[in-house]
């Protein structure tokens, strides 16, 4: 399995001027721009890991999923992050370089805020010897900061503001999620069975 996350989260989006407010940051400073490239990328890391905890896409953006074979029969193939808005595309590829992008009609989406899946119309398609598919798909909860459900967002700016206040730290530490994190996205995490072999 596979996932790239196709497109980034626009800069535009994170609530940097929030983020200076949550940390007390003065305005009017010459490195102010410095502070905001700061602030932005410690919002991305924070991000990173609260979707790497809880298998949420918070900001919509698209992904791709390729695989070399489905799950095991039964119940559609699931999807890595929730929650999926769309399926743009299904394509299969064989070895030799073969494309075939398949119909719409052919599979359907399962909206799941735990466990979204694709399912066939019919059974999904063979995946030839030597293949794959490639799964294109927009997943999150929506287009702007606010859509973002609040505890997962206040998650987000208390490990950003901890990431901050840590910046100049070099005592070789690894950073553990601080317990309040760890509450606030609890609800959110999705326990993955038999070693993740329902993806």
């Amino acid at each position: 399995m596979m996932l790239t996350e196709v497109t980034a989260v626009p800069e535009g989006v994170l609530p940097v001027q929030a983020m200076k407010d949550h940390l007390r940051l003065g305005t009017g400073f010459a490195d102010d721009g410095l502070q905001d490239g700061l602030i932005a990328a410690h919002l991305r890391a924070a991000m990173a890991m609260i979707e790497a905890r809880t298998g949420k896409a918070l900001i919509t953006r698209e992904f791709s999923l390729r695989l070399d074979r489905w799950r095991p029969a039964g119940s559609g193939q699931t999807l890595p992050v929730a929650p999926v808005a769309s399926v743009s595309s299904v394509t299969l590829g064989d070895a030799v370089g073969g494309l075939v992008v398949l119909a719409p009609q052919r599979w359907r989406l399962v909206r799941d805020m735990a466990r979204p899946r694709l399912e066939g119309i019919g059974g999904l398609p063979v995946i030839a010897e030597g293949g794959f598919v490639e799964i294109v798909f927009e997943a999150g909860f929506g287009p702007v900061w606010a859509d973002i459900p609040g505890d997962l967002a206040q998650a987000v700016f208390l490990l950003a503001a901890e990431f901050y206040e840590r910046r100049h730290a070099d005592d070789g530490r690894v950073l553990a999620l601080p317990a309040v994190v760890q509450g606030l996205i609890e609800r959110w995490r999705i326990v993955r069975l038999l070693g993740g072999a329902g993806i």
